[in-house]
């Protein structure tokens, strides 16, 4: 199953950050954007609007196209990850060998 686009953009927001030694407070400063939503964003947990992360890249002096690019090939790795590990079904069709599949306990059925 693919990762959301929200968070592996947020995972590269993160990575920019962090490899600048800079704290989710200094760089919701700079962006003008709480913290909270920052962070929340990070995780991936909200989706950022395009306005939103042009101020966060400014706020980290990256551009937003490296930040896009950058999360186009991560979703690209795990996507061939994902094609590597389908395991292939008698149909044709990969299966994903991360699905779970639930199987219920049979019923006792009550005889009238």
């Amino acid at each position: 199953m693919a990762v959301p686009l929200r968070e592996v953009i947020g995972d590269v927001i993160r990575d920019a950050r962090t490899s600048q030694g800079r704290t989710l407070r200094e760089v919701s400063h700079s962006a003008r954007v709480s913290l909270g939503y920052l962070s929340e964003v990070e995780r991936g947990r909200k989706e950022a609007s395009s306005e939103l992360l042009s101020a966060i890249c400014t706020a980290l002096d990256v551009p937003l196209s490296r930040v896009l690019t950058d999360a186009g090939e991560k979703m690209a790795s795990q996507e061939r990850i994902a094609t590597l590990t389908a395991v292939p079904h008698e149909s044709g069709a990969p299966i994903d060998v991360n699905t779970k599949v639930v199987i219920p306990h049979p019923v006792a059925m009550a005889v009238a």
